[in-house]
């Protein structure tokens, strides 16, 4: 059991403007290993192509996504049970690829940039954690995202390309300062880590001197198991062969507890 002390309603967004560098999976595996040490975790899927919401083997019913609460105010946040074969309970708010045109939609409303941050509000006192996937861009759904959080984890593959990431995001963030100034960086985490690679080893290494304790001690090595599970719609947790993988997220948890 995890004895660090948690705050009420802890909102962390998981962002990184490229793709591919494994923000949903540490969304989802992350949220499950919390689920399964008693904390109460929603997850919000702001991501149009709605991977996360397909990570749990979730079917949104139309009409029932963010999409329609960010755009209409006095809709609830729709949020959905999902129960893990491992015993992991989740609330879920879902996404679809309405969430597209709702990003249109939200340039010409007022307040536009806070719209997550104002529904979460009414919900986020019933969660321990609150973890919101985002989408490969820094637009509106990201900066939404970056405006409720409190916190912000950023995956990261250890290749020289995902530096200018890095500093991409960093900037945003600063950006959003002005929204929310209270807004830090909890983290990086190395994601689809082959310590094997010259490459990775020297990117990780550059990573380690110049963030220094900001990037986590937990390496979440590259394994296909990760992606199996994520295609048949659970977490590593519920997926049969998949234990280093369950050994990466528990470290992850461990320490994004101590963090908080």
């Amino acid at each position: 059991m995890l004895d660090s002390p948690f705050l009420m309603g802890s909102i962390i967004a998981i962002a990184n403007q490229k793709g591919g560098v494994g923000k949903t999976t540490t969304t989802a595996n992350l949220g499950a290993s919390l689920a399964l040490r008693g904390k109460r975790v929603l997850l919000v899927d702001m991501d149009p192509q709605g991977n996360l919401t397909a990570a749990f083997g979730h079917t949104p019913k139309e009409g029932e996504t963010v999409a329609e609460a960010l755009l209409d105010r006095k809709m609830a946040l729709p949020v959905a049970e999902v129960k893990e074969p491992s015993g992991a309970t989740l609330g879920l708010v879902p996404a679809s690829v309405a969430l597209a045109a709702a990003e249109s939609a939200l340039m010409n409303k007022l307040g536009r940039e806070l719209r997550l941050r104002d529904q979460l509000g009414a919900v986020s006192d019933r969660f321990d954690f609150v973890l919101i996937d985002t989408p490969p861009s820094l637009g509106l759904l990201t900066i939404n995202a970056l405006v409720a959080a409190q916190k912000v984890i950023i995956p990261t593959e250890a290749r020289f390309f995902s530096l200018q990431g890095l500093q991409m995001l960093q900037e945003s963030i600063e950006e959003t300062l002005y929204l929310n100034p209270k807004l830090e960086v909890l983290g990086i985490v190395l994601s689809k880590y082959d310590r094997r690679l010259k490459e990775e080893r020297t990117v990780s290494n550059y990573l380690r001197e110049h963030w220094g304790s900001l990037v986590f001690s937990t390496e979440v090595s590259t394994n296909s198991k990760i992606l199996e599970a994520a295609s048949v719609g659970v977490s590593i947790f519920s997926y049969s062969g998949a234990e280093r993988a369950v050994g990466c997220y528990r470290d992850l948890a461990e320490e994004v507890a101590a963090r908080v």
